[in-house]
């Protein structure tokens, strides 16, 4: 992974029905073809997979709305976070996130895990990282934090690595997505400087 500033431009593809307008991000270039049909492609599955997990098709829903958040798009690092409401009825819908972290120029799409050293323990870092913010900010867990977990939602912005929990997950509805912010410097000596995360901490 090298190219301090490269970044990929973004465009945007509507998928719309009757109810439904979802928005799709669409690398169309910055890096070589093969890296952004695979990029596309992973993006697209994505977005059928948190439609699919709305119910779609169906025709209880009311209103789909899929938007999408670039969080990172330099140093070769692409992070976004895709979000798909929809409202069936009820007192209000609910919203699915799901986010991508890749290598623009190879196309790999990054685990949590894959962003840190072997054997580094990094979810015992995170965790207690994660519960001392949940402290601080007096977050009313609906029960006992459950851990970090293998595949843990998660993206990358600038100097940041940002971890999340669904919606109801942890904390109450009205509360929304939690995220919980880590600076690259608080977590260098465990981070794998080939990674995405590395190449952010320079």
């Amino acid at each position: 992974m090298n190219g301090q500033t490269l970044m990929v431009p973004i465009e945007v593809h509507q998928i719309t029905e009757p109810h439904i307008k979802v928005s799709v991000p669409v690398v169309t270039g910055g890096t070589n073809e093969a890296a952004r049909k695979k990029m596309n492609e992973e993006i697209l599955k994505v977005t059928h997979q948190l439609m699919k997990d709305q119910s779609y098709p169906s025709p209880d829903i009311q209103e789909m709305d899929g938007t999408f958040e670039v969080k990172n798009n330099q140093r070769g690092v692409l992070s976004l976070s895709l979000l798909n409401y929809t409202y069936t009825g009820g007192a209000h819908g609910n919203t699915l996130q799901k986010s991508l972290t890749f290598d623009v120029e190879n196309a790999k799409s990054y685990k949590l895990s894959e962003l840190f050293k072997p054997d580094s323990n990094y979810k015992k870092r995170l965790n207690d990282i994660i519960q001392a913010q949940i402290k601080a900010r007096k977050l009313p867990l609906l029960g006992e934090y459950p851990g970090i977990t293998d595949d843990q939602d998660f993206y990358i912005a600038d100097k940041s690595l940002v971890i999340y929990f669904p919606l109801y997950a942890i904390v109450p509805y009205a509360w929304g997505f939690p995220y919980f912010p880590i600076s690259v410097y608080e977590i260098e000596d465990i981070i794998d400087e080939n990674g995405p995360l590395g190449m952010m901490m320079y």
